[in-house]
């Protein structure tokens, strides 16, 4: 196997790098100014704390900073500050037009659209009895306690479904979403997409035929989609569809929107801040309500055609600086459906050719300035980096071109044939201790080894998962996954190793880092005979 494959198995790293946390933060260099003093100087607001800026070629990553404000929503949130309201008459004033922009019953706003799922949440689970809200995540004695989602719908983000302290029930058919409906079912959460798209098998039109007979609501997750009017996912059957603020509308990034139907939007409203219960620590200012509200009448407003040109110029610029280069070729690509909908400029190579693959173009542009957030992929030997523009910024396509133009021409070293001999055995099994912030947990490797390449198992604090990696003279790479529905943990190792001890640093990807140890454990050599019984026990 080419080292090229096995590190692509072994992943490209992320933005935050594979240091350790305390060394990540002593790179933080700020370079002068106070923040009065460099407000009104664009990007070094944040070049006085020893913060990069990014150009953003990925689309609307929340790590990134999500997508970019609207003037009309900074021009609202401005005008917003400096005054004091009563919250419920804000809401309900917001809710009103929202309601008239969006041809729908009601409309919400919340910190976020994680906050939102779990407001609503609360709400099908108490019915808007405060009495019910105050006890959550204690749902003992309560009607209501299980979500059903469907398995393709499982996410990261059901974790604000699951704050709640209700039962996921997941169903994979219609058959399996019938059997599952009971006086216990609270609600329905999907992600929308292809799997619930009209004509799959349990498509959002078919989930709501079930459910609908059975007064179960239905909450349509729609967070990185285009806002439609009136919103489509309404028309399908769903009872509440949320979206973010901070994606393709360009409100607030940390507001959320929910339209639909205005009881339930009412109870949700109750269960998030200012009113104390669960939902107090999603609190969202009366800026951003008002921000929120402001992006909604801009979308109505924008000229949406004229800003996918001004997309398709950009990647035009880029495609045609780089295509320039002998054996670059491009494909821009169209999006099927209504979520993170923009182009994509995907540019692409034969890796043995350049001497360079995608994820090394990738993050050399992320760890260098100009910094770039850009896509990566490699199938075989063809290898590829990819970029969407709904999040640049005029003059970005220039330095985007010129940046990659300039690695994409330069003569690229050819790798060496083979890796450099292992220093260390390290079949066997290893204790492994892993340094968190404030945390200590020990974990076991069971590693084979042949050559330079690591196969074996990672037994984590809660599960047992495939490890792979590699070894190179004494340095090693390895990677485990720890998996379960909804959730994924990467822990990419990378360190030294001797035939006794394994030092280094866990990338942890948005999850950071930590540090690890690992001792190889000695057995005790117990060479008593093993007696069997040739029979049951007459006593035990």
């Amino acid at each position: 196997m080419k080292r090229r494959d096995i590190l692509k198995h072994l992943s490209a790293i992320p933005l935050v790098g594979a240091i350790p946390h305390e060394d990540f933060l002593k790179k933080l260099k700020p370079r002068g100014g106070t923040l009065a003093e460099t407000i009104e100087a664009g990007e070094k607001i944040y070049d006085s704390i020893g913060v990069d800026t990014i150009i953003n070629c990925r689309g609307t990553f929340t790590i990134l900073g999500g997508s970019v404000e609207r003037p009309e929503v900074s021009t609202a949130m401005e005008a917003a500050t400096g005054y004091f309201v009563q919250y419920d008459e804000l809401a309900y004033g917001i809710g009103q037009r929202l309601a008239d922009l969006t041809e729908c019953e009601w409309g919400m706003v919340s910190a976020g659209c994680a906050a939102g799922l779990k407001h609503f949440t609360a709400a099908c689970v108490t019915g808007g009895n405060p009495e019910k809200l105050i006890r959550i995540p204690d749902l003992t004695g309560f009607e209501k306690t299980e979500v059903i989602i469907p398995r393709q719908s499982r996410n990261a983000y059901d974790h604000a479904v699951r704050n709640i302290g209700i039962t996921v029930i997941t169903v994979e058919t219609p058959e399996e979403l019938a059997a599952a409906i009971n006086q216990r079912t609270a609600m329905i959460y999907i992600v929308t997409g292809p799997s619930n798209d009209k004509g799959q098998p349990l498509s959002l039109e078919v989930i709501a035929e079930i459910a609908k007979p059975h007064g179960i609501p239905i909450l349509a997750d729609a967070a990185a989609e285009d806002l439609t009017i009136p919103p489509v996912h309404l028309a399908r059957g769903a009872t509440v569809v949320a979206y973010s603020g901070g994606k393709a509308i360009c409100g607030p990034q940390c507001a959320g929107l929910l339209l639909g139907k205005k009881d339930i939007l009412m109870a949700a409203w109750q269960a998030s801040s200012p009113h104390h219960g669960p939902g107090r620590d999603n609190k969202v200012g009366k800026e951003e309500m008002m921000g929120m509200l402001a992006a909604v009448e801009a979308w109505i407003a924008r000229d949406h055609k004229a800003e996918w040109q001004q997309w398709l110029s950009w990647l035009d610029h880029i495609d045609q600086k780089l295509t320039t280069i002998s054996g670059v070729s491009s494909e821009i690509t169209q999006p099927k459906g209504l979520s993170n909908h923009a182009p994509v400029l995907h540019i692409k190579w034969d890796a043995d050719k350049l001497n360079l693959t995608g994820e090394e173009v990738a993050e050399e542009v992320a760890r260098n300035k100009p910094r770039l957030a850009i896509g990566s992929r490699t199938n075989d030997n063809m290898t590829s980096i990819n970029i969407t523009p709904n999040q640049m910024q005029p003059g970005n396509a220039e330095v985007v071109a010129e940046r990659l133009h300039g690695i994409l021409s330069r003569s690229n070293k050819a790798k060496p044939a083979a890796l450099k001999a292992a220093q260390a055995n390290l079949t066997g099994h290893w204790d492994l201790e892993i340094n968190y912030f404030t945390e200590n947990s020990h974990h076991k490797l069971f590693i084979h080894q042949d050559g330079n390449w690591i196969n074996g198992t990672h037994q984590t604090d809660f599960s047992s998962v495939e490890l792979i990696g590699m070894i190179e003279g004494d340095d090693i790479k390895m990677k485990s996954n720890f998996r379960k529905p909804g959730d994924n943990i990467a822990f990419l190792f990378t360190g030294k190793a001797s035939d006794d001890k394994l030092t280094g640093s866990i990338l942890l990807g948005e999850y950071l880092t930590a540090k690890f140890t690992a001792k190889r454990m000695e057995y005790s050599h117990n060479k008593k005979p093993i007696f069997i019984p040739g029979g049951p026990p007459l006593a035990t």
